[in-house]
Parts: C-alpha cells; structure tokens; sequence
C-alpha cells in the first residue's frame, strides 16, 4: 500500500486517501457505514490495481478511518461531496466506481452528479444498500430520527453498537432513489450474498430494475454473507472489476 495522503478541503476538513497510478480507469472504492479504505475488499482491489499497472483511489470519508473529524457530522451529500473533491483534485479523467453496502447508494449519488461530465465508465456494487434509511430502520426509529435523537443498534461487527444520528437519516431520505428512474446508461455489475442478513438481495434486484441501462447484471452468491469478504467472493470482485476496467479501456 502507498502512503496516505490527506486533501484539505475550504472548510478545513481533510480527506484521507490512498493511489496508485498507472493507465486506464481508475478504480474508485467507496466503503460502507463505518468502514473505511483499510478493509480486505479496499486492500484487495489496490493491491490488483498495483500489480496490473492500474490506476487505484481509496478514500476514508470525514470522521472514518484516517480522516479527521466527527462520525456524527456525517451524512451521504457531505461524504458524496467529499468523494467528488478528491477525484478533482486527483485529476481523473475516468473513473470505474465500486460501492460497498452504503458505499453503493453513495456510487449512485457520485454517478449522478458526474453524469455530464462522463468521467464514470461503470458501476460495480457489493451489497449496495441504497434508501437504507427507509427500508433499514423501524418505524418507531425513524420517529425518534425525526424528532432529533440518535439510535444505536447492535453491532454484529463488533462489541460497540452501531449508531444512525438523525442528520445523517434525514439526509438519506432527501436522497432516496428506489423510487425512481436512476439516469445511468453505462455497465453496471451487483454483487449479493443471499445470505446477507444486513441488506436484503432483492435490493440488488430493485436497483437493477430503477437504473436505465440495459447492461445490468445482478450476481447472486448464495452462501454469501453481507461483507463478502471470504477468498472466493474476493476473486469474483477482482475479476468482475478487471473485466468492466478492461472492456472500458481501449488501449487494452
């Protein structure tokens, strides 16, 4: 792995992130809630990029992993944001976007805003969970949300409960897509576990369904769990990666 670097932002905020050059698409990782780019499907994917000559970014959005500040400030506009600010900075003129859990609803939103641009070449999600603050929380959870209180759940991850602050909920229900047409014309590739018990799989297939193009493939792996992180779903994401960064690639 390279050496972190960090992208001050206006507001004094700093983005940790992690590349490595090299020719054609860059792949963007963008990990789930509370993960950050030091995971075995970020480390994996940097790891191929580095040994095929491709171009790799990582990124720890604000309050996660190595970048400063406060988990709490966190909502999705403000870590899309984020996300767009370093693949500015970094000066990438294509990008192959591979969204994790919540960083799949985050992949949609950075698709969307760099759709006149062009700069995306495809999608690959694991798990995506978009419009988790809708399909993923209790009804009487979203009331305490919406009335300003935090909620904490237990976490399967490990011994501290996971938290959902109620800026970062209502944020996610300004932002929800599962409702609508989502303008994306280019590759996309979703990966499931059917044993997911976080994001349920027909999330996966509900997304295909909302987004306009027609080269969507859903990849279901029925002994999956939600991280897909064992070495098999680790080979499937390498090599489903590598095919949509090579058949976008002309030089390749």
């Amino acid at each position: 792995m390279t050496d972190t670097r960090y992208l001050e932002l206006p507001d004094g905020r700093r983005i940790a992130h992690r590349f490595t050059p090299g020719t054609g698409p860059t792949i963007v990782f963008l990990p789930g809630y509370m993960s950050d780019m030091s995971g075995s499907k970020a480390t994996a994917l940097f790891e191929m990029a580095q040994a095929a000559g491709r171009p790799c970014l990582l990124v720890d959005y604000s309050g996660c992993g190595e970048s400063p500040g406060d988990f709490a400030d966190g909502t999705l506009s403000r870590w899309r944001d984020e996300v767009l600010a370093v693949i500015a900075a970094a000066g990438l003129e294509q990008v192959v976007l591979v969204g994790s859990s919540m960083g799949g609803w985050l992949m949609l939103m950075v698709a969307e805003a760099l759709a006149e641009s062009g700069k995306v070449k495809g999608l690959v999600g694991i798990a995506a969970a978009p419009d988790f603050t809708e399909w993923g929380i209790a009804q009487m959870d979203k009331n305490m949300l919406a009335d300003g209180e935090t909620i904490w759940e237990d976490n399967p991850y490990g011994p501290e409960p996971t938290p959902t602050h109620p800026g970062f909920w209502a944020d996610g229900q300004a932002n929800l897509m599962l409702d609508r047409e989502i303008a994306w014309d280019g590759p996309a590739r979703l990966l499931h576990g059917q044993r997911d018990t976080d994001v349920p799989w027909d999330i996966s297939v509900r997304l295909a369904e909302r987004l306009r193009s027609a080269d969507v493939q859903v990849m279901l792996i029925k002994d999956g769990d939600h991280r897909l992180s064992r070495e098999p779903d680790i080979h499937l994401l390498l090599r489903t990666v590598a095919e949509l960064v090579l058949a976008r690639d002309p030089a390749a």
